[in-house]
């Protein structure tokens, strides 16, 4: 699979069901009834409002998870790294019949000499995982899941698409290898997180080509499993402008820091304001007491010239959204990413309806470079700031797509 240039994959989502789901603010158009294609879904865990559960369930429950409309897709067999004491798996399995393997090998060939599956969904996130000693970044098994995946799809003479969920490893190294394994083997590979497919209010998608002057990403959470989201819903956006969509160097700030990095003009009090207007229940007061603790701001450096800011802002604000502001326009427009924080996780059943998509297609719903580029950038953010806010050249990041 060749890299994907920006613009064939824009002609070629728009020429299918995909681009009201590529908005993010509505189902993709209904399509006619259709065989369910079998898929093995390999996760680290299976507990409730798992990532395994919110994906998988749906699969299994529908959309809402009680029944009703779902994806074309069954499951045809399930591994479970772990088995905690929350565990849904078994019960589930029982409810509906599909088997429980010992091994990622067997749940992609039903223990034949073949591959039985038409896609495979690796979920490699949740679980008792270990964490790097430095950067503080989750060991998840991604890199080995895909691996055993991959050595299946060798051994029998078969490949079929693969979704990895959230970014494809902790280390870029393992990233990369994971791109270019699919490319020399030749089978369609998503990866990502789903906001990039959630809901926007208001409405926003950048023109094709635009020429963008600033852009600011709120996010809460952790600052790797949720900086990655936010990275996410940034990139989903900005890709669509003119230039070069790589980034030469990266950059962070926590603490006074912050303010500092204000003054120096890495980033602007007008977009973040821009970013908190269209979102609920922001924090009031000083700003400088509200982010003394527990946030974080990645500065970005594009190949192109753009700057970019993604602000962790924890106890500002427990939302996402996007400030941009576009050449020749007075005001940044900007966009809340917005999730539904309850059971079913709506969010999810657009992620699910892009990865259904690809298995049904065999072409992605999205190109897995974004997320190879988010990746890295994030991964980088981590050793940044187990630096001190070093900035950090990055010439592997050169990704244009």
């Amino acid at each position: 699979m060749t890299l994907m240039n920006r613009r064939d994959w824009l002609q070629q989502a728009s020429a299918t069901s995909l681009p009201l789901l590529l908005s993010g603010n509505t189902f993709a158009a209904e399509t006619k009834s259709r065989e369910k294609l079998p898929v093995a879904a390999i996760v680290t865990e299976y507990t409730p409002n798992s990532h395994a559960d919110v994906l998988v369930g749906k699969i299994l429950e529908g959309f809402q998870q009680q029944g009703g409309p779902g994806p074309d897709l069954k499951l045809a067999a399930l591994y479970t790294d772990q088995v905690p004491q929350r565990n849904m798996s078994r019960g589930l399995s029982r409810k509906y019949g599909f088997p429980i393997t010992d091994t990622i090998e067997e749940a992609i060939t039903l223990g034949t000499q073949q591959v039985q599956v038409a896609g495979v969904l690796s979920i490699g996130e949740h679980g008792k995982y270990p964490f790097t000693p430095i950067t503080r970044q989750h060991m998840y098994p991604r890199k080995q899941f895909f691996d055993e995946i991959t050595a299946t799809f060798q051994k029998f003479g078969k490949s079929v698409p693969v979704y990895n969920d959230k970014h494809l490893g902790y280390r870029w190294q393992d990233a990369k290898a994971m791109v270019d394994t699919s490319r020399k083997m030749d089978f369609p590979l998503m990866a990502g997180s789903s906001l990039p497919v959630a809901w926007r209010q208001p409405t926003l998608t950048l023109p094709e080509n635009c020429e963008i002057e600033s852009v600011l990403t709120i996010g809460r959470g952790n600052f790797e499993a949720h900086g990655f989201h936010a990275l996410e819903a940034q990139q989903c956006l900005i890709e669509h402008r003119r230039g070069s969509t790589g980034v030469t160097a990266v950059e962070t700030a926590q603490g006074k820091q912050i303010w500092e990095a204000e003054q120096a003009g890495k980033w602007n009090r007008e977009m973040l304001k821009a970013a908190l207007a269209v979102i609920p229940n922001v924090a009031k007061g000083k700003w400088e007491e509200i982010l003394k603790d527990d946030s974080a701001f990645y500065f970005l450096e594009h190949q192109d010239g753009l700057k970019s800011t993604v602000a962790m802002v924890n106890r500002l604000s427990r939302h996402y959204a996007v400030a941009v502001k576009l050449k020749g326009e007075d005001q940044p427009r900007a966009t809340w990413i917005k999730l539904e924080l309850d059971p079913p996780f709506g969010h999810f059943a657009y992620l699910l309806k892009a990865i259904e998509h690809m298995i049904h297609t065999g072409q992605p719903a999205y190109p897995v470079e974004r997320t190879l580029l988010t990746t890295g950038i994030l991964d980088t953010v981590m050793h940044s700031l187990a630096a001190g806010g070093k900035r950090i050249e990055t010439p592997q990041l050169a990704i244009d797509y």
